[in-house]
């Protein structure tokens, strides 16, 4: 990451919803104004090392979404080390001044296989569910092979033929020489786009793309535990690739719809139980939600306002280690609001017979002294 933690996005010039090709021409371009050997700008070097490492992170789907969750701080306590063997952002710097790739794959060897795009979706979920993870199946629009064509893009009864204006490299070079000397830059040949190919005749169906967008089902295992707004990531189930290259992954956020009198906090589960001053004095037993049913929770005789009943072990699992939260139960203590002139006079009178012994509360004593040492 840059030293002057400057946003990844500014740096490169590109918006927040950027793609991955567009992020890559964008760094391709800063790459060849920024070099040390080609520019003369006084910080040339530090700018081009900032702008390859925001790259760097920015062309990885799952460092970009935990710098796009947690910013700068969220790579460092990830362990994220800046330039390190990324093969293929290295490859990029080569392309970006000698055409090629980092393993001489120039316009001679052919178009290279592409990844396909990633999909995002969401899904919803009850806190039930999430407690104990569940199985779901969704609907996701994503590209797949043309099954007429075979994704080869022609149609049926044809063959794509080698473009002429690259044979077949699925890109072009162009030789000029600067006061550095000679300079080749390689890109894509327009002719045919980076296949390599030409489609004379093409499919009905996908129109020579060779993929088409489908509604294709989803299986999606959530664990025991997901929080609201996690994702999960499906390996391989988003779009296909071009020119045999592995597809996309799927990156679903999952919504997790609260229960009716429970809200979470981490791990634990907090509830709030209302009960009279004369339960909360004499004790009562209270009936509170869990997502596998309601729960009597005992409440001791002399609770008071604000009190807060821990029942272990009846809240949410872990996802790191399964073990379960605990259930807190929050009490409010109703006190009337209406009292006739008779109810008024026996509070007083029962207010008399109490005295202050009946307000002591254990803790204040010797025993409860003892058993706070030991807690």
């Amino acid at each position: 990451m840059a030293t002057t933690e400057q946003d990844l996005y500014e740096l490169l010039g590109v918006p927040r919803d950027a793609g991955h090709d567009e992020i890559k021409r964008a760094f391709r371009r800063l790459a060849r104004e920024l070099h040390p050997d080609v520019s003369e700008a006084p910080d040339a070097e530090v700018r081009f090392r900032a702008v390859a490492e925001a790259y760097e992170v920015l062309s990885d789907p799952e460092r970009r979404q935990t710098y796009d969750r947690f910013g700068h701080a969220g790579l460092r306590s990830g362990g994220f080390s800046p330039m390190g063997a990324d093969f293929g952002s290295l490859s990029d710097v080569f392309a970006a001044f000698f055409g090629e790739s980092l393993f001489g794959s120039g316009a001679g060897s052919g178009p290279l296989p592409t990844r396909g795009p990633d999909v995002a979706t969401a899904v919803e979920i009850d806190l039930v569910d999430a407690a104990v993870g569940t199985t779901l199946e969704t609907r996701i629009l994503a590209a797949r092979a043309c099954e007429p064509c075979g994704g080869t893009g022609a149609a049926p009864g044809t063959s794509p033929v080698q473009c002429p204006a690259c044979g077949g490299a699925g890109r072009v070079q162009q030789v000029s020489r600067t006061i550095l000397g000679q300079m080749v830059r390689s890109g894509t040949c327009p002719r045919c786009d980076g296949a390599g190919t030409i489609v004379e005749t093409p499919c009905e169906r996908c129109e020579g793309d060779g993929r088409t967008l489908e509604d294709v089902p989803l299986e999606l295992e959530i664990p025991a535990g997901i929080h609201d707004g996690q994702r999960i990531r499906v390996r391989g189930a988003g779009h296909a690739g071009t020119l045999g290259g592995p597809a996309g992954d799927v990156y679903v956020t999952v919504r997790v719809r609260p229960l009716e009198g429970l809200r979470r906090e981490g791990d634990d589960l907090v509830a709030r139980a209302s009960v009279t001053m004369v339960d909360a004095a004499i004790g009562t037993t209270v009936t509170v939600p869990t997502p596998s049913g309601p729960l009597e929770v005992e409440l001791a005789p002399g609770t008071q306002p604000g009190a807060v009943h821990v029942v272990r072990g009846k809240g949410m699992p872990s996802l790191d280690t399964g073990r379960r939260g605990d259930l807190l139960v929050e009490v409010a203590v109703r006190v009337p609001t209406r009292l006739s002139a008779e109810q008024r006079v026996e509070l007083l009178r029962l207010e008399e017979q109490l005295g202050e012994d009946a307000y002591r509360d254990d803790e204040d004593g010797f025993l409860g002294k003892l058993k706070s040492a030991f807690r």
